[in-house]
């Protein structure tokens, strides 16, 4: 890679870090429409994909597993989850979504998932050459090693 293709790629890269971290408010917006963390709101959102033990969640949410039964404390407290013995195994919990759960889970991807105005007022060709290109880099970064990809 060239001085210039590195420096192009700092300058796309920091565009979209803005748009999608700073000038974007969703998770301002979904935090508020919710009225909790928007950790809690990783955790539900990542339950309602199907049952998952304590432990599980713990380790995807990249967490320690005492605030992750916090966590999901909260959301029980809420009515959003229900915690129920493992068959597998009886020392450890699997945590399910409620309906009302699954209710809170949608409008949060709702909120989340709502383009910005900005992108919303891009050209039809234009946002074309933007989904091609950001595909492309999903499927790119999907295949490279962690390390490489720079996680």
């Amino acid at each position: 890679m060239t001085t210039t293709q590195h420096e192009a790629a700092l300058r796309a890269w920091s565009n979209l870090r803005e748009l999608v971290l700073g000038s974007n408010e969703r998770r301002k917006e979904v935090v508020e429409a919710l009225g909790m963390s928007f950790f809690r709101i990783k955790a539900l959102r990542r339950i309602a994909k199907g049952p998952i033990t304590l432990c599980a969640l713990a380790d995807e949410l990249t967490t320690d597993r005492p605030y992750t039964t916090l966590v999901v404390d909260d959301l029980a407290k809420r009515g959003l989850v229900q915690r129920t013995a493992n068959p597998a195994d009886r020392r450890s919990k699997i945590v399910t979504v409620t309906e009302a759960g699954r209710a809170a889970a949608q409008r949060a991807e709702d909120i989340l998932g709502a383009p910005p105005p900005a992108l919303l007022a891009l050209a039809e060709e234009e946002l074309a050459a933007l989904e091609r290109i950001s595909a492309r880099l999903v499927e790119g970064s999907a295949a490279m090693p962690a390390r490489a990809a720079g996680g």
